[in-house]
């Protein structure tokens, strides 16, 4: 995947431009994505229309709390006629390609699509494009003929985290000074494959690797299992660090180190910014995740859905990307920031991600407290 950013943008552009966008399509202007890559535009805001919004999984907490809702309220916002069609494909491939061809027969005219597999959804997102049905790619990059995407950095995200573990091991003294373990999210997935990149790309040549993983699904229990087999060949007490992908592996991560006996557990990164995660990193177990702003990506992609099954013009698009047959593809890309307990309140609840009340349950509220969050 290659992304361009068209006028230099990182951060407040990209809120801008989303912004922007709400204003043209709340006015009955409703902004074309650009491109082309997309058909549509047959449909009436005045009207109404049918839009199918599929996700990859429910085990994330991101997906149901915040990316589902969220997405429902900026199109209702942009379009107060039109209806959403959810299907969540519960990380099955094949189901959410099953679910493609039920939105079509549904009748929907734009799909906001997270894919399970990039690979192969291609089939699918280039049927959906010879039934006239534009597709949004959402968080994670799809094959095929897609429209519009609505996503973050992914190898940014993948230096931040890389960032943020080196500094960590390095408060214990030379980086190099025992192994690390890696432990990377999902083959399947395209973001991962990012991370992977911007992880790496900080980390060679600093640290030692002792062993490295590829985590089908995501899958916290596999991630344990991952860390028990690298525990067993390098030692826990040699070990000095695992960057694991995310706030779900992170979890199994630190599972596996302390039935080990790794006391204290060395330190160890994810993303997401989950409950479990930003608990982990109050009591010290985890040091940090990487925050993502869900709402001005959500706020994208319900745009650029009703942008592409109206074919209103729309020129704010931050970037573009290209995926496969897909070129030039506009693209809204949101920034990410690094948490690690010295600024939880400055970023997921400065923003109402989180509130306290809900990472200081009755089991943390020492270790919150200590940290300056009750």
């Amino acid at each position: 995947m290659r992304i361009t950013r068209l006028i230099g943008v990182r951060s407040a552009l990209a809120v801008v431009a989303v912004a922007a966008l709400v204003a043209a399509a709340g006015c009955g202007q409703a902004p074309q994505a650009g491109g082309g890559n997309s058909s549509g535009g047959a449909a009436s805001v005045d009207a109404g229309f049918k839009i199918g919004l599929l996700l990859p999984e429910s085990k994330t907490a991101r997906y149901e709390k915040f990316d589902r809702p969220f997405i429902e309220a900026d199109v209702k916002k942009l379009c107060p006629k039109c209806t959403i069609d959810y299907l969540n494909a519960n990380q099955q491939a094949s189901t959410q390609q099953q679910q493609v061809d039920t939105a079509l027969a549904n009748g929907d005219k734009v799909l906001i699509l997270d894919s399970v597999n990039y690979k192969s959804i291609a089939g699918s997102v280039t049927k959906a494009k010879s039934q006239g049905v534009p597709v949004v790619a959402y968080d994670r990059l799809a094959e095929g003929p897609i429209g519009a995407y609505a996503s973050f950095d992914n190898e940014k995200i993948g230096e931040l985290q890389g960032t943020a573990f080196l500094t960590a091991i390095s408060k214990g003294g030379d980086p190099k000074r025992g192994p690390v373990v890696v432990i990377n999210g999902s083959p399947d997935d395209p973001n991962a494959a990012l991370f992977k990149k911007g992880m790496h790309s900080v980390l060679d040549g600093k640290v030692t690797i002792g062993k490295e993983y590829d985590t089908p699904d995501w899958s916290p229990d596999q991630a344990q299992t991952e860390a028990q087999g690298a525990i067993t060949a390098l030692g826990a007490k040699k070990i000095i660090g695992i960057y694991a992908a995310n706030d779900g592996t992170a979890g199994g991560a630190i599972a596996a180190l302390k039935a080990a006996g790794a006391t204290p557990v060395p330190p160890v990164t994810g993303q997401d910014a989950e409950v479990a995660g930003l608990q982990r990193i109050i009591t010290g177990d985890q040091y940090a995740t990487i925050y993502k702003s869900i709402k001005p990506q959500a706020e994208a992609a319900a745009g650029f859905a009703v942008a592409l099954a109206t074919g209103k013009k729309y020129d704010g698009a931050t970037s573009t990307v290209d995926s496969g047959s897909a070129k030039g593809v506009p693209a809204v890309i949101v920034p990410a920031v690094t948490v690690t307990k010295d600024n939880i309140k400055d970023t997921v609840i400065k923003d109402g991600y989180w509130t306290v009340a809900d990472i200081c349950t009755a089991q943390y509220a020492a270790a919150c407290k200590a940290a300056g969050l009750s």
